[in-house]
């Protein structure tokens, strides 16, 4: 399976809303109403939105592609850009998500390795993310490469108010 890696820029918008959607509700939409998924969703994929993330230089989109299609995408934050912690000595992994068709394929493996890379590149001490607490293969597969839990904070998806657990990695 070769799984391939490229960056992702501002003409990529309507792939990135597709597959961003597309990941999110395969992942979350059996566990949460109709409702907060729509209104997430609107908001979280909408062009003004995802234009201006993609347009941040503190943040870095790529996506995983198998025979050049877009099967899942990474999104990594430095800097202000990060949602929580601000550290100029960490860096954030907002979004790792990928087709659930692929998932056997270690797609996610490779966008995990790839913020690692970044990470490493950018001299940073510790990388770190937010999981929901009722996402366990997530959890999993964090812990299996090295993170541990720091703390908690709350995620609204639409109106519903949901734990995240906060992991990191701290970097050699």
């Amino acid at each position: 399976m070769d799984i391939t890696i490229r960056k992702i820029t501002v003409s990529d918008l309507h792939e990135l809303q597709e597959i961003g959607i597309r990941t999110f509700e395969e992942t979350f939409a059996s566990e949460n109403s109709e409702e907060d998924m729509k209104k997430y969703l609107e908001n979280s994929f909408a062009s003004e939105k995802m234009k201006a993330e993609l347009a941040d230089k503190n943040s870095e989109f790529y996506f995983a592609l198998f025979k050049g299609k877009a099967i899942g995408y990474l999104k990594v934050n430095s800097g202000q850009s990060q949602t929580e912690i601000k550290s100029e000595d960490a860096m954030e992994i907002e979004r790792i998500y990928v087709l659930k068709e692929f998932h056997d394929k270690k797609a996610g493996q490779v966008l995990f390795d790839k913020a690692i890379e970044i990470a490493r590149v950018n001299n940073m001490k510790y990388v770190w993310l937010g999981v929901w607490e009722e996402n366990h293969r997530a959890i999993r597969f964090y812990e299996k490469n090295g993170f541990v839990a720091f703390d908690k904070h709350i995620f609204k998806l639409g109106n519903d108010k949901q734990t995240d657990i906060m992991m990191k990695l701290k970097l050699d």
